[in-house]
């Protein structure tokens, strides 16, 4: 494909392709008069990852409460806004030896907000002398299946000249997790059945310097009987214009908002199609691309969404097309 240039989120693309985001096609599933707020969300946890931020993460809405995004905050300050599928978040530009309340409120389409959550407290470390100098890896790693979408990780505790201040949890290159310093185990939920999963964990010191990932331990989770509908995007559509290529497809029903796609063209992956919080499509999806490839290229299209475990799901049905003059 011939290369061409255009405005997307940065670090996405894998190939030559002009891609911009066109805007969602459902904004809003919230029914007129709604005026029942959804619930406070429950198991929030805070842990100081350095001198000068704080990990906070909370436990997943039920579908049920039709959910649309989060707000973190930290005593009455609203500090952060974040999209439904998103339960975890660094808050930083903390003050070192400080202690910090944190609450969490859940906002549904309508703009109802549920009550805040219970607070939960962390007290940041005290600044250290300019330290650039990582931990080392947990030297090893260990896994095993608690249930169909449950995984319980074990680690060896790594070492820092100034001492480690969290251990954060990777799947797929995408942090899941992240435990304090005196932990060495973490269980892990909202997974898939029936999927291999491969975990690693690093070491955080109190400049937040990151250790390389420990050794990986592969885990899969059993079937369930119940394991609920596909992951793949549904009613996968492509229509193919002069300049322009349009897609359109059904956000899978994985139990929470799907705000990442990964796109492949002819078999290669070739950008990541993020929606912003409050854009979030949760029906109806739509995407644009924008390209100078000649009349009569032919495109085979595919799509698949990041899953509320890190994973990708499962592929639409593949569309052909081929590119007008």
């Amino acid at each position: 494909m011939r290369p061409i240039t255009a405005p997307h989120r940065a670090g996405a693309v894998l190939a030559a392709l002009a891609l911009c985001l066109a805007a969602p096609a459902l904004t809003a599933c919230g029914a007129d008069g709604d005026t029942a707020p959804p619930h406070s969300p429950a198991g929030l946890t805070a842990q100081a990852g350095s001198a000068t931020s704080v990990h906070v993460m909370w436990e997943a809405a039920s579908p049920a409460d039709g959910v649309a995004g989060y707000q973190v905050f930290e005593g009455d300050r609203l500090v952060r806004e974040l999209p439904a599928e998103k339960t975890m978040v660094d808050v930083t530009g903390l003050a070192p030896l400080t202690s910090y309340a944190f609450t969490v409120r859940a906002r549904d389409a309508a703009g109802n907000r549920s009550a805040p959550s219970a607070p939960v407290r962390a007290t940041t470390p005290a600044a250290g002398p300019e330290d650039r100098l990582p931990p080392t890896a947990p030297p090893a790693t260990s896994g095993r299946a608690e249930g169909p979408r449950t995984v319980r990780l074990d680690w060896t505790r790594a070492t820092d000249d100034t001492g480690v201040t969290a251990y954060d949890v990777y799947q797929g290159g995408v942090r899941i997790h992240t435990a304090g310093a005196t932990e060495s185990a973490a269980t892990l939920t909202g997974l898939q059945p029936g999927t291999a999963y491969s975990f690693t964990v690093r070491a955080r010191d109190g400049s937040d310097n990151s250790s390389p990932d420990g050794p990986a331990v592969a885990v899969t989770t059993p079937d369930d009987p119940a394991r609920g509908p596909d992951t793949a995007p549904g009613a996968f559509t492509a229509a193919a214009s002069p300049g322009t290529v349009d897609l359109g497809w059904t956000a899978p029903d994985t139990g929470h908002e799907t705000g990442e796609y990964q796109l492949y063209v002819n078999d290669r992956p070739v950008t990541v199609i993020q929606f912003g919080a409050g854009a979030v499509p949760k029906g109806r999806a739509s995407y644009r691309l924008t390209t100078a490839e000649p009349a009569g290229t032919v495109w085979a299209l595919k799509l698949r969404a990041r899953l509320p475990d890190g994973n990708w799901g499962a592929f639409s049905r593949e569309q052909r097309i081929t590119l007008p003059g």
